[in-house]
């Protein structure tokens, strides 16, 4: 919302929202169509090796830019210990169905950090300044947000492994499911994204939890849970991240060897990108514009361009053919606006607003702060 301006931002959330979800079920047409059950069988079969050489390498890449936590008390020590005590026994599950419950618990964790967000959108927002531009209709930087956007939808990549969870699984079965599974979370992603934009518009951070002050134990709270989301939703993504290596070097089979020992690595290596990261915002940029983009804009339409027999009037063909050129070009504008201009971090320092005693302000901007008159209103009152 930040980025694109409220009123756009809520526009563009609905419509990456739709494209999900047609790319989604386009997705299993088009594995049905070619007769293939996996992402990459798909592409392989549709464009040849190079097309399935480009896919593992989207699908393989995408766990590695995801920055877990952002908490940055012993953040190194934290991580490390969940790793190894978490993230890593859950990773060695070999059947996705027994993620199932683990999945629900991290939905329920989702939310009651919404509450908490919701919560203090009441109790915070009044006393946090209004930034001059907070209310305009669009801003220059709408294809990032659309990256970012993309990053919240993105299951393409595991979309077949669940399809093939499903009990009897067929291609009305799974639009039920996927039409039904969007509107919930499009219905979460807009109370996130108007909560968290009305309490702070202009200085809203990447990751929202930057946003709150540290003497704040509900938004404490909500910062574990957070965390705890991460660790269940984890086990997931690793599964697609495995599945790659097996089909690309294995043959699509790993002896539990084999298994065990990719695991760890694959676990290994993303527990320390995320050590060494601790800005979620670029991270979300450019996860979204690198492969969320590709994989929910432009490889399902093309797949289902060359597969799909119907006419050209067919409104998927027309869907797709509108869906491919925009994917292509706000991952190509995305990555450079990402590059050159990336979303504001505080790296774990508190926001100016947090000192009550030292800050006077009642009009602000993106860029700096007109202290003007005591804002003494703001103490450890309303956090508790």
């Amino acid at each position: 919302m930040k980025q694109a301006g409220f009123p756009l931002g809520m526009l563009l959330l609905f419509w990456v929202s739709y494209v999900t979800d047609f790319s989604l079920v386009l997705l299993i047409k088009g594995g049905a169509l070619s007769g293939t059950d996996t992402y990459q069988s798909l592409v392989n079969k549709t464009f040849g090796f190079p097309g399935y050489l480009l896919l593992s390498i989207l699908q393989f890449l995408y766990p590695f830019i995801v920055d877990p936590e952002n908490l940055f008390i012993g953040r190194h020590f934290i991580i490390g210990l969940s790793t190894v005590t978490f993230t890593l026994p859950l990773s060695l599950y070999r059947d996705i169905a027994k993620l199932g419950k683990i999945s629900l618990i991290s939905t329920g964790l989702t939310a009651l950090i919404l509450g908490i967000v919701m919560a203090r959108t009441v109790s915070l927002g009044p006393h946090i300044p209004k930034t001059e531009d907070a209310w305009v209709f669009a801003k220059p930087n709408a294809i990032q947000a659309i990256g970012v956007m993309s990053f919240a939808f993105i299951c393409h990549h595991n979309s077949f492994l669940v399809y093939s969870s499903l009990e009897e699984p067929t291609v009305a079965k799974w639009s039920r499911l996927i039409h039904m599974s969007i509107v919930i979370s499009v219905f979460i992603c807009i109370i996130f994204a108007t909560c968290g934009y009305l309490t702070f518009t202009g200085f809203t951070q990447g990751d929202l939890f930057e946003n709150y002050c540290r003497n704040d134990d509900l938004v404490t709270f909500g910062r574990f849970c957070y965390g705890v989301t991460v660790i269940l939703t984890y086990p997931m993504e690793c599964f697609v991240t495995r599945e790659v290596i097996a089909n690309v070097f294995f043959g699509g089979n790993l002896s539990l060897v084999f298994h065990i020992v990719v695991t760890v690595i694959v676990v290994t290596v993303a527990m320390l990108v995320s050590l060494l990261i601790d800005c979620l915002g670029i991270v979300l940029e450019l996860n979204g514009v690198l492969c969320a983009i590709p994989l929910i804009f432009i490889i399902p339409s093309a797949c289902y361009l060359k597969l799909s027999e119907e006419p050209k009037t067919h409104s998927d063909k027309i869907m797709s053919c509108v869906v491919l050129p925009i994917g292509a070009v706000v991952m190509v504008f995305g990555f450079v606006m990402a590059v050159t201009n990336p979303q504001d971090c505080t790296h774990g320092q508190e926001m100016f607003y947090c000192f009550p005693d030292n800050f006077s302000l009642t009009n602000t901007s993106d860029s700096h702060v007109q202290q003007t008159t005591q804002l003494s209103i703001l103490n450890i009152s309303v956090f508790q």
